[in-house]
């Protein structure tokens, strides 16, 4: 069985988070093909067991080669198991609202695309202070000091919460091998 392991990624973190998925995979006994989303024509979807997918999201959606992915892969995609990490600063907020909106992308991404992703896992990212250009870090520490975050821009600060993301990796394994089986 193998798994693909798709992310796209702005400042590194979501591959981090990709990264720690495809180990998890391997432990559980698939095999995996882990690749940036954004490389073109390096793996065709209908030739793995599973398909998951980190995107972060970033300025209010997920990058554009995520979306053009699902819709150019839905139907095999559909045939498989599939599942989305979902990666944004907004689920560490204390804000409900905030929480709800980044809770809500996943459906926006099934509208845009036509493609329902059946299970969906919230990660919180990080604050990568130390790779920010000046104006970045200091909107960033703005937002940072509004929800009263880390506004120590001389240190980055993940947010992930790992042991709940090996649980969801472990679900999914769980899910491919019990198709695999079907």
């Amino acid at each position: 069985m193998t798994v693909l392991v798709l992310y796209a990624t702005i400042e590194g973190h979501t591959r981090k988070i990709a990264e720690r998925a495809a180990a998890k995979l391997e432990e559980a006994g698939q095999a995996v093909v882990l690749g940036d989303v954004r490389e073109p024509g390096f793996a065709i979807p209908g030739r793995f067991d599973g398909v998951l997918i980190c995107a972060p999201i970033h300025i209010g959606r997920y990058p554009s080669s995520v979306a053009q992915f699902l819709i150019d892969w839905k139907h095999a995609l559909a045939q498989v198991p599939t599942a989305l990490v979902s990666v944004s600063l907004a689920i560490h907020s204390e804000s409900a609202e905030e929480r709800a909106e980044a809770e809500s992308y996943p459906a926006k991404l099934e509208k845009k695309t036509g493609f329902h992703i059946p299970k969906v896992h919230h990660a919180a990212g990080a604050l990568k202070y130390l790779e920010y250009d000046f104006f970045k870090r200091a909107l960033m520490r703005q937002i940072a000091a509004k929800e009263g975050g880390s506004v120590d821009t001389s240190v980055d600060h993940e947010f992930t919460d790992w042991a709940a993301l090996d649980a969801f990796v472990q679900n999914f394994a769980d899910d491919v091998a019990l198709a695999e089986k079907a």
